[in-house]
């Protein structure tokens, strides 16, 4: 396939063109798509984008967000792809840092703050200082960031086909005619790929509810007869915590991403909807790199996906890549001889080869001589029934933030740790709150930092 084409010959092509690709408020189909891509095309190229040019692109999640997607790539652009909810400080350091030749945003848009639009105006903005692009990656996005500063990854037509080709040897996933109602982030690595991206090429529809509330998603998913609902653990946590949900005869998979399942979550979302949760495991780096789409229970993923070279050393997964992913030198310690480390620690299955989830390589930290997994500590706050969420950090000493609408007090939960835990491993300092902040993905937030200023806590916390 002509690189210049990937675009439109692997996403556009699929499908009658009466079919919808998109329901969401409306119904858009695939012509239609086709014809909107090509005007936008057109209208980018008269403000001389072409292949190579670099364009900054942050707009509020929407239909139209998506095609300038597509039409930029129409165009041979570079798109460096931006949470529309970032902030000044967060974003203006990326446009100084990477200087995008133009700029697309929605800033203008006065609708609803919350939630999916249909169409959205947006401006384009040229930056006389801007410099074109110096790799040929299509799609710059920036790492969640759950433990804080992201970083610039830049993804290749090749490596997005790859990964659509990855998703292909899946044969459990939505194809031709299927309905996949998507709840990820449209900007971050599952939403936008296994979400949208796969489905254009195989022929499916993606359904974004227009709200994102418990009730809207699952009346969504009933009236449109989705086969398939993506999203993060806290989405289906949050399915499973509705009073009243209608039946689903259509649903038959249910794919979650991002961070550990937790069991409750896993064992609720099958008793009440009769689909197992499957799970997939990636990097904003790769994409898709493992699959358990039959619902393995928590630890248990899966394992690799077809077209995967990997290893598991010191319990560490390392990923087989033929190039650094990161647009700038300043990664030494995540790529190095062909082998991007991903820092998620994994147990392998001698037999079957299935992965089963450890955490964070940093969760992983000695304390006195003796090594404490932080993860292991986080399982067992979240097995207290007031407990809804756990983070647990080490700094200094064993730190543990715990979310949930009545959570206990700190001598609880010491007295339910040391039943649980040998006594290195129990928190020293413990902070509650009716919830704890998350990222932009929906992963919860490890930068400590971040968490103490969300949660403005008394600076002592309380002490074991």
């Amino acid at each position: 396939m002509e690189k210049a084409s990937w675009w439109g010959t692997s996403l556009l092509e699929a499908g009658a063109d009466r079919y919808p690709w998109v329901i969401s408020r409306t119904e858009e189909s695939r012509s239609e798509l086709r014809s909107a891509v090509a005007g936008l095309g057109r209208a980018f190229a008269d403000h001389g984008m072409g292949p190579g040019s670099t364009v900054l692109l942050r707009m509020r999640p929407s239909l139209t967000c998506l095609r300038v997607l597509l039409a930029l790539w129409s165009r041979g652009a570079q798109v460096i792809l931006v949470d529309f909810r970032s902030s000044g400080a967060e974003y203006q350091p990326l446009v100084d840092l990477l200087r995008p030749q133009y700029t697309i945003d929605s800033d203008a848009y006065t609708g609803p703050a919350t939630g999916l639009a249909d169409e959205v105006p947006f401006r384009v903005r040229s930056r006389p200082t801007g410099v074109p692009a110096t790799s040929d990656a299509c799609l710059v996005q920036f790492s969640s960031g759950s433990t804080g500063r992201p970083k610039v990854i830049g993804r290749t037509p090749q490596s997005l086909l790859a990964e659509l080709g990855r998703h292909a040897a899946l044969a459990e996933l939505p194809g031709a005619g299927d309905r996949v109602l998507v709840l990820n982030s449209l900007v971050h690595t599952m939403g936008l790929v296994t979400g949208v991206l796969y489905a254009l090429q195989a022929g499916a529809t993606v359904v974004l509810p227009p709200a994102p509330t418990p009730s809207d998603v699952l009346e969504t998913a009933r009236r449109t007869g989705a086969v398939a609902i993506y999203g993060v653990p806290a989405h289906f946590e949050l399915l499973t915590r509705t009073a009243q949900a209608p039946p689903l005869p259509a649903l038959r998979l249910a794919v979650t991403g991002g961070e550990r399942l937790p069991v409750d979550v896993y064992e609720e979302f099958h008793r009440r909807y009769g689909v197992p949760l499957g799970q997939v495991y990636g990097v904003t780096e790769t994409g898709l790199l493992a699959a358990g789409l039959h619902g393995p229970r928590p630890p248990a993923l899966g394992a690799l996906v077809p077209g995967v070279e990997a290893k598991v050393v010191d319990q560490e997964l390392h990923v087989r890549l033929d190039r650094s992913p990161y647009l700038l030198d300043d990664q030494p310690d995540r790529y190095a001889d062909g082998w991007l480390r991903t820092f998620d620690r994994f147990t392998a299955d001698d037999t079957s080869g299935e992965l089963s989830i450890l955490g964070r390589a940093d969760s992983l930290v000695t304390i006195g001589g003796l090594k404490v997994d932080l993860a292991e500590v986080e399982t067992v706050l979240r097995q207290h029934p007031a407990v809804r969420e756990a983070v647990v950090l080490h700094h200094e000493v064993i730190e543990a933030y715990v979310g949930g609408e009545t959570a206990p007090e700190p001598g609880e939960l010491i007295a339910w740790c040391r039943e649980r835990l040998s006594a290195v491993k129990i928190p020293k300092r413990f902070l509650a709150a009716p919830a704890l902040p998350r990222n932009k993905t929906g992963k919860l937030s490890r930068d400590r930092s971040a968490i103490r200023s969300a949660l403005c806590p008394d600076p002592g916390g309380a002490t074991q």
